[in-house]
């Protein structure tokens, strides 16, 4: 599970290592692709998050919340309002190899678990499968709630409720 604030960076630290599927290439040649799902309303967000670093069994990411006024990028761990609404989301982590230099970007980069890049080339990144999913539970950093109140004025009367006798 990963526990997030909108408005805010979010970190993970996830099981990949010991799932990895191409073992042929060091840990250095992967990316991990991120497919966040939200359960209430269905969107779908993907993204390359930023790895902060590998370790035996696992992986440190770091996703980086930017202004909505600014466009984010898949492929620099970047989200926005696209995140919205908070609540649960869940998470599928595709592995994407590269055989020569890694280049997490258009073109280079698979952007769904089903893109494959054509023509082949060893700075193309291959999705190989996904090794880890789980659940976000990302909440809303107090004082940006999305429910609304409005503020009636108070009765001049008294307001009470009769029941019974």
């Amino acid at each position: 599970m990963i526990q997030g604030f909108t408005d805010s960076a979010i970190q993970a630290y996830l099981s990949t290592e010991d799932n990895r599927i191409d073992t042929s290439v060091a840990s250095t040649q992967i990316r991990y692709l991120f497919k966040f799902t939200n359960d209430m309303k269905g969107n779908v967000v993907y993204v390359y998050p930023a790895i902060a670093s590998f370790y035996e069994r696992y992986t440190h990411f770091v996703l980086t919340w930017i202004a909505p006024a600014f466009a984010s990028s898949m492929f620099l761990g970047q989200i926005t309002d696209n995140m919205l609404p908070a609540g649960q989301w869940t998470y599928e982590v595709y592995e994407v190899s590269w055989i020569g230099t890694v280049t997490v970007s258009s073109g280079n980069a698979p952007v769904t678990e089903t893109d494959v890049l054509s023509p082949a080339a060893n700075d193309k990144g291959v999705v190989q499968g996904i090794v880890t999913k789980g659940i976000l539970n990302l909440t809303e950093k107090d004082g940006t709630q999305q429910v609304q109140y409005t503020q009636r004025q108070a009765p001049d009367t008294d307001n009470y409720i009769y029941y019974g006798q």
